[in-house]
């Protein structure tokens, strides 16, 4: 410990006497760190500062022209390039809308000056990503996949590297057949155990079609169910980039209500909207099986995880590495779908920080996961935090987004969705939803909030209670240089929450690594067991899982004693609950789907009732 101290003391030294040489290291390596890692590959592009330099022997061409002539939602197409002045610095931006010249600039106090190109492509790649030969030849192609976003698309050569645009070449528009069909459904649990909520994305507003889902047990006759529309604008957002060049219409997100369900059946779906001549537009098909009743013994299996990001399959915005395991995790997921019931994604989705047109990329990806399955989220610093909102922390690690994007984009069960936290139930488990990015200490709306939550549960029928937010506010050793292993105030504000209602285990993300505590209190491992607990509930388990996909978090140096399991690595967590008495954990890495890190729970009904220190029961020696 003195050798570390002393390491610490002379790194502190050097720090200053090269800080008053005024060289600034301090500064500057967290610059190169955030530059490195964790950097919206689309805030690189000064797009303000494009200038026009058409060629009239450049040339830039997509095809095919039309896209999803059979109904899909994705397509894969071929851009051929051709530049007298080729350069490593050239590059191809998809834009969406196609028209993006100035013609269509907004006046916006954010813009200081008029620029020639005001949005920012939804996506890029550099020209000599597929031949290297570009430079040479100033002749190549490259292969983008497009989902459909509700507009056309149109390619643009820029030479001058991301820093300076200059546009050399703009090419054909294309399209899909229908870019205005409903895709990429996400369910969610409702407010009562029987309900499902089906929510997805289109381009029809309710001046144009009646959107609506029909749906059914499998086999049976179907019905339908109307839904409701929501959408937002620039003006809903609130700083740049959202409310400027990453500005893109989200179209019209709809929510259908899905109630009184038959437990544990298999239900179809399609979603539907009726246009004003009678016509009607569908999607493809879908199911789901519906929730188990409340407390009902049969095996239950929950993923969890937190930070992944969207990433692109064609391997465009490929800035430093910005989300490489979100594919991984992704991929993963899908792989295991027939034994997963539902998925908690912790907060920090699709990372989109203020560029809007990625919410659909992220919608998309996770399509195949959220269509099946309950995809239920929370809210993290990438959704909400914008200076001056309302945010508990005063950052703009939103983007501008302030939260508007993620609380329409998908539904979750609050009272008020701009309030983001919510309890829901899912067979044996009870989950407490917290909201990291507003305010949970002692004596707020969201303090009373938890402490309702972890109150409501009976034990009896639901054993096992998980507690979940995106920011640690309980144990991180990578919290380490700040001396508080966790968010500060967290835990001072709610471990008595945890050890009065016996919370079996508390997940968080935000740090993007995998971490596992003691079942712990007031900073004290209360079982020295690591991988086989039983009996009595004497304190919570504390997992960080916030390698969904976003780069890697390293650890410190420091090993506190309460930490039982890291891994620096993607990964998430899948709980098996094979009935009221036995919980099983497991770690899996994103890259493998190997378990990495592993315990179980076993104990009956009396463990939980067992007085425990700070979760007793009061009582009396009256007769």
């Amino acid at each position: 410990m003195e050798s570390l101290l002393l390491s610490l003391i002379n790194l502190l030294i050097l720090l200053c006497l090269l800080q008053c040489m005024k060289l600034g290291p301090v500064v500057v390596a967290v610059a190169a760190h955030s530059e490195d890692v964790g950097v919206q590959p689309l805030s690189k592009i000064a797009i303000h500062r494009a200038v026009y330099a058409l060629h009239e022997n450049a040339s830039i061409k997509a095809s095919p022209i039309v896209l999803g002539a059979k109904g899909e939602d994705s397509q894969w197409i071929t851009v051929e390039l051709e530049s007298p002045s080729p350069s490593q610095d050239d590059w191809v931006a998809v834009f969406s809308p196609a028209n993006f010249n100035s013609s269509i600039c907004p006046p916006d106090e954010f813009f200081l000056q008029s620029p020639y190109i005001c949005t920012a492509p939804i996506k890029y790649k550099f020209a000599n990503e597929s031949n290297f030969g570009y430079t040479k030849t100033g002749k190549t192609s490259l292969k983008f996949q497009l989902i459909n976003q509700r507009s056309d698309f149109s390619f643009a050569l820029f030479a001058g590297g991301l820093s300076e645009p200059k546009l050399v070449a703009v090419s054909n528009v294309i399209s899909f057949a229908n870019p205005k069909a409903p895709v990429y459904p996400r369910l969610s649990q409702g407010k009562s155990w029987n309900e499902m909520t089906v929510t997805w994305t289109s381009g029809y507003n309710i001046d144009e079609t009646v959107p609506f889902v029909e749906w059914g047990l499998k086999g049976a006759i179907q019905t339908q169910s109307p839904a409701g529309t929501l959408t937002f604008h620039r003006n809903s957002l609130c700083a740049p980039p959202a409310r400027t060049v990453g500005w893109r219409d989200p179209g019209f997100i709809h929510t259908s209500f899905l109630n009184d369900l038959w437990p544990n059946s298999l239900y179809t779906y399609k979603l539907g909207h009726k246009l004003l001549d009678g016509t009607y537009i569908w999607s493809k098909s879908y199911s789901f099986k519906s929730s188990p009743f409340p407390g009902q013994d049969s095996l239950q299996q929950v993923i969890v995880f937190g930070d992944m990001g969207k990433a692109e399959r064609d391997g465009s915005n490929e800035y430093s590495n910005y989300q490489p395991g979100s594919l991984n995790t992704t991929d993963q997921l899908i792989k295991d779908l027939d034994n997963i019931d539902i998925v908690f994604h912790i907060g920090d989705m699709a990372y989109a920080n203020g560029y809007i047109s990625q919410w659909d990329q992220f919608t998309s990806q996770v399509e195949p996961i959220a269509s099946t399955v309950p995809y239920m989220v929370a809210s993290g610093n990438h959704e909400r935090d914008t200076p001056n909102t309302g945010s508990f922390y005063d950052g703009n690690d939103s983007g501008g987004e302030c939260g508007v994007p993620a609380e329409t984009m998908f539904y979750f069960p609050a009272e008020n969705r701009a309030k983001f936290w919510y309890s829901t139930d899912f067979g044996m488990f009870h989950f407490c939803i917290a909201d990291s990015e507003h305010d949970w200490r002692e004596g707020t709306e969201q303090y009373k909030f938890i402490e309702r939550c972890l109150a409501s549960v009976d034990r009896k029928q639901q054993p096992w209670l998980i507690f979940a937010a995106h920011r640690v506010l309980g144990y991180s050793s990578s919290y380490w240089q700040q001396a508080t292993f966790g968010e500060p105030m967290g835990r001072e504000s709610l471990q008595k929450l945890w050890q009065k209602y016996k919370v079996d285990i508390a997940f968080y993300g935000h740090v993007h690594n995998y971490e596992r505590t003691c079942p712990i209190y007031q900073h004290q491992c209360v079982s020295t067991e690591q991988s086989n607990y039983s009996g009595t509930v004497n304190g919570t388990i504390h997992v960080v899982v916030g390698g969904g996909g976003s780069h890697v978090s390293k650890f410190g140096p420091l090993q506190p004693s309460w930490s039982v399991y890291k891994d620096a690595d993607f990964g998430f967590v899948k709980l098996t609950a094979f009935n009221h008495s036995s919980l099983l954990f497991e770690y899996k890495r994103s890259s493998d789907g190997k378990v990495h890190d592993s315990f179980t729970i076993s104990r009956d009904y009396r463990d939980v009732l067992a007085c425990v220190n700070d979760g007793c029961e009061p009582t009396t020696l009256a007769s």
